[in-house]
């Protein structure tokens, strides 16, 4: 069934943040390894190396005290939980929650223009295994 996101569940640090993100992506990808053989009759035969992945989120900027500025500027450089879900419902089979561990490798205190409203973007690379869980 089809449906907007418009109540995605974001917590970083054990940290809801939800209410500052504005959008997020969380792309996986496997390795892809050539193993192609005489056997696979001149087709590429091929299987799946190691798993990597990211997350991307599009946060409204905070400056204030204990805000999202302070925040992300304390767990620069650590790795750090981070939960995911399409909404903030309960983790169930309609609603599963994607967990793990990413590296905060990058901040982007400022970014933009004149009369822009005040956004930042955020890539970190995953630290680990993640898992979908729907229980």
């Amino acid at each position: 069934m089809a449906f907007a996101l418009t109540d995605v569940r974001v917590t970083i640090n054990a940290v809801n943040w939800s209410a500052m993100a504005r959008q997020v992506t969380l792309p996986f990808e496997a390795e892809e390894l050539d193993s192609t053989t005489f056997a696979t009759s001149g087709w590429r035969s091929r299987i799946a190396g190691l798993k990597d992945g990211s997350i991307d989120v599009e946060f409204l900027n905070d400056f204030s005290a204990a805000g999202l500025d302070e925040v992300l500027w304390g767990l620069f450089g650590t790795v750090v939980a981070v939960t995911l879900r399409p909404t903030s419902a309960a983790i169930g089979t309609s609603n599963p929650e994607y967990t793990g561990t990413v590296l905060v490798n990058q901040i982007n205190p400022l970014d933009g223009t004149v009369g822009d409203l005040a956004v930042r973007s955020i890539s970190w690379p995953v630290a680990g295994p993640w898992t979908r869980n729907t229980t």
